[in-house]
């Protein structure tokens, strides 16, 4: 932790900032139809470190120290290239809302290196607010401080909670302003990923009428990440069936930590069942199945407890999308396999949280019944009452569990947990709980809380402070509990919107 010519020289590697990475342009093999070449506009007057994060850093054997170099953060900023690779912003469609919107593409982003690190993993390193693309639309190319230091938290925290996504590894401050629905403080995100593309990437080439830049696509990501299915009989197939159980898994995960994405546009979900683009994200603090956590998002379509149902929709896009590369019936055969992955990965997440071993006849119904308890009365803190179910057994516990609840209900759910509990007796439960059943989330007032600290008093020291628990939700770190606990007075309502 710590604080030109544009089409010029595009064939040759740049000189630049030079970690010693082993650079690998693996997405450079694809057809310039994929993506534009050019440098980053080098955005405000001069780039200030707010934040770098170790962890990420590992992922590209990148040595801390280089953090307080000068280079680094002009590197992470666009200011300065990246040795040996030429930026490139992508190009895709998608269906935002429900709706195809044509193209869209990287319109604030800047894919500036891929770096193979020592145990041969590929990863993209891209820059988010580095200046106007060809896909920008209508939009300035840049981000906004407050949105990035929520997506370089979540990011950290979904990481922290076991849940596929994205990294973040710097976050600078470009000492612009930015209007939004006022003017902000100008900001890059610096986040890693295997890979940046999206279901958006096949649907812009189907709606286009290019069938085979779908099928060069395809063998692109298997090649790239799906390795083990080269030279296989069928593997466009079975790649498709990776593709759905991945995002089964992913949105199964959602659901159980309480996660609620925001926009879950086509050109939003991951090609890998990873979490990306982050923007008006929010994890539940009183449990209400319809939380709507994006305030621009008038019909609630992406709230929580659809999610589920969009990521099946977004599949289905991508399903139309790859239909000259895949038969029809054979899509339709594993796209109907979702709703049955996503069932069994949410169910053993869900017993994993209740401390349940093998399944037993009415687990299902006991996990329901205690969801749909919880959202009665106002809704009980749907992290803090998981987390406290671990201690039940524990002398006071039942009191202590039974206090966030409103209903009487719940001492009724109690009694019939401490039955299924007797099937099996386990002394190490309340640890194996405590191991799935997070403390700390990102809420949106801790992130909040995070924001002003930086923007109104410069204090960036509160970010390693709020890391530090993301990092290692579960565990308990005495004297930060306060992190842990409902939203304060006057920050239980945070508005967010896309432009978050």
């Amino acid at each position: 932790m710590s604080h030109a010519d544009p089409t010029a020289a595009l064939d040759r590697p740049a000189a630049g900032f030079a970690p010693g990475w082993r650079i690998d342009a693996s997405y450079r093999k694809l057809p310039g139809d994929f993506y534009t070449l050019m440098p980053a506009e080098k955005v405000g007057p001069g780039p200030v470190l707010v934040h770098a994060n170790a962890e990420a850093a590992a992922l590209l054997d990148l040595d801390p120290a280089v953090f307080g170099d000068p280079d680094f953060v002009a590197a992470v900023t666009g200011h300065l290239p990246i040795a040996g690779f030429q930026p490139l912003a992508m190009v895709y469609s998608g269906h935002q809302f429900g709706n195809w919107a044509g193209q869209l593409g990287d319109g604030r982003a800047l894919l500036v290196a891929q770096v193979r690190n020592a145990r041969r993993e590929l990863w993209d390193v891209q820059l988010k607010g580095a200046g106007m693309t060809p896909y920008s639309r209508m939009g300035d190319g840049r981000a906004v401080l407050r949105s990035c230091i929520r997506e370089y938290l979540c990011s950290e925290a979904m990481a922290g909670l076991g849940i596929p996504t994205t990294r973040a590894l710097a976050l600078t401050a470009t000492r612009e302003g930015v209007r939004r629905e006022q003017v902000e403080p100008g900001a890059v995100l610096t986040r890693l990923s295997p890979s940046h593309i999206r279901f958006g990437h096949f649907e812009h080439f189907h709606h286009n009428g290019r069938p085979e830049m779908v099928a060069l696509l395809a063998d692109h990501v298997i090649t790239e990440h799906f390795p083990d299915l080269l030279g296989r009989e069928g593997r466009h197939e079975a790649w498709f069936r990776a593709v759905v159980d991945r995002t089964a898994d992913l949105i199964a995960g959602w659901q159980a930590v309480g996660f609620a994405h925001g926009v879950m546009n086509t050109d939003n979900m991951s090609i890998l069942g990873l979490t990306m683009d982050y923007g008006p994200f929010g994890f539940l603090d009183a449990f209400d199945p319809g939380f709507i956590c994006n305030h621009s998002d008038h019909g609630g379509r992406y709230a929580f407890d659809r999610q589920p149902a969009v990521a099946h929709w977004n599949l289905h896009a991508l399903a139309v999308a790859l239909s000259s590369l895949i038969p029809v019936p054979v899509l339709k055969e594993v796209l109907g396999g979702y709703e049955a992955r996503f069932a069994e990965s949410f169910a053993m997440r869900m017993r994993g949280k209740l401390g349940l071993g093998a399944p037993v006849e009415g687990d299902g119904a006991l996990a329901a019944d205690l969801l749909a308890v919880m959202a009665r009365g106002g809704g009980a803190d749907y992290t803090l009452a998981f987390r406290d179910l671990a201690t039940v057994e524990e002398a006071g516990g039942a009191e202590r569990w039974l206090a966030h609840f409103a209903e009487a209900e719940a001492a009724r759910w109690l009694g019939r947990y401490r039955a299924r509990l007797a099937v099996e007796p386990d002394p190490g439960r309340a640890a194996a709980m405590n191991r799935v059943n997070p403390k700390y989330v990102l809420r949106n007032w801790v992130a909040e809380s995070a924001i002003r600290a930086v923007q109104q008093e410069g204090d960036f020291a509160m970010l390693d402070r709020i890391l530090v628990l993301l990092q290692a939700p579960f565990d308990e770190h005495p004297g930060f509990e306060d992190y842990a606990a409902p939203p304060p007075a006057g920050m239980q309502d945070l508005s967010v919107s896309c432009s978050s």
